[in-house]
């Protein structure tokens, strides 16, 4: 009788995926099924918050679930660095988001509302922050985040490569060759423009990896750098004349070492004549965007810098949606799926009152529906 009880595991998930993201954590020390669930991605990616997309403005954050319909909620705020300004990039690396705000950074974990403030050793007007990253060292168990940055000491001097540790709240600075950081590149008569917003970071690290198989592009042309699968690459090109799309993904696992025989294959070609382009270099707008089963989603400006979500697939445009509740134009915004990755040394004043309250009431529904369930087995008897 004792095992005809017991609540059915579908219907103990379908539980858990209403449970805040805030209370998961604490919940893994519960039994390790549980903690073998909150580990796994499809668990995390059904989750009835998840979302995929995260957009700025100059006034509030929003963030973006396209499940398959699109649905945009503003995230509470709860950091004043987050408030002060206009943020100058979103990045999104290693299950946390960076958002550069000028005169520092603020690491973000928007799911369990944890932040980190990262406060700049000196003013440093030029320095721009490009991502986190950690030591990949498996004999080490505790991962040491780090955030890159690059700026210029001096007018007209070379860019260096400015480090941050998390884990002992120091700078050091890395000097970097002329050609591997760039702001313009020229081949020939054509102008390659380098943004910010191209740098990704793939099991922790930043290096040169290797080369993109795009080749020479237009200067309008929109090209986006991501990670595919958490353990490749992906790169779109839209080309601004034809509206071509076509998508490449490295053909293996990528690992640490050198990337010089990486293999890049095709993975989709979409032509639409009436799509709009997805990049705007007077804006520094490029689109963000992932791939599922097949289906490719976008999320871009208009030439007004209104926010659209574009779902592509079956080569034609299945639907598009602007945000009409992200009120200020131009957005910044980033690919970003949840996770319960902690924010080294975060915030967590509002995620622990959040659980004291939402514990006791996991536990009512939990109990709620076994009951349920049990009375529904006595009344077969």
């Amino acid at each position: 009788m004792a095992n005809k009880e017991k609540l059915p595991w579908d219907l103990e998930e379908e539980i858990l995926s209403r449970v805040p993201p805030t209370s998961l954590d604490r919940f893994k020390t519960v039994c390790k099924r549980w903690n073998a669930l909150f580990n796994d991605k499809t668990f995390i990616n059904n989750h009835k918050m998840t979302f995929q997309f995260v957009l700025s403005t100059r006034s509030k954050i929003y963030s973006v679930s396209v499940n398959p319909k699109v649905e945009v909620r503003e995230l509470t705020l709860n950091n004043p660095g987050l408030k002060a300004q206009r943020h100058k990039n979103l990045f999104a690396t290693s299950g946390l988001l960076l958002c550069d705000v000028g005169n520092g950074a603020v690491v973000w974990n928007p799911w369990l509302k944890q932040t980190r403030c990262i406060k700049l050793e000196v003013n440093e007007p030029s320095l721009d922050f490009l991502g986190i990253g950690y030591d990949n060292n498996k004999r080490v168990e505790e991962i040491v985040y780090k955030t890159l940055s690059v700026y210029m000491k001096d007018l007209g001097s070379q860019y260096t490569w400015k480090i941050h540790d998390f884990a002992s709240d120091t700078w050091i600075d890395q000097e970097i060759e002329k050609t591997k950081y760039s702001r313009r590149i020229t081949e020939g008569s054509v102008t390659i423009r380098l943004t910010n917003l191209s740098v990704v970071s793939l099991n922790g690290k930043f290096f040169k990896f290797c080369d993109l198989p795009s080749g020479k592009n237009r200067r309008r042309d929109a090209l986006a750098l991501r990670v595919f699968r958490e353990d490749r690459f992906s790169l779109l090109r839209q080309c601004h004349v034809t509206k071509k799309i076509k998508i490449w993904v490295t053909k293996n696992k990528i690992d640490n070492r050198y990337g010089g025989d990486v293999k890049w294959m095709s993975f989709m070609e979409v032509s639409i004549p009436t799509m709009p382009d997805l990049e705007h270099p007077k804006f520094n707008s490029q689109p963000s965007y992932f791939i599922d089963d097949k289906r490719l989603v976008i999320c871009s400006c208009d030439e007004t810098g209104r926010a659209w979500i574009y779902v592509v697939g079956g080569n034609k445009l299945v639907s598009k949606t602007q945000l009409d509740s992200v009120v200020d134009p131009w957005p910044l915004h980033c690919t970003y799926f949840p996770s319960l990755v902690l924010v080294p040394g975060g915030q967590r004043e509002e995620a622990e009152l959040q659980v004291q309250f939402q514990f006791p009431y996991l536990c009512f529904s939990y109990m709620v529906i076994r009951f349920l369930y049990i009375f529904r087995f006595w009344l077969k008897l």
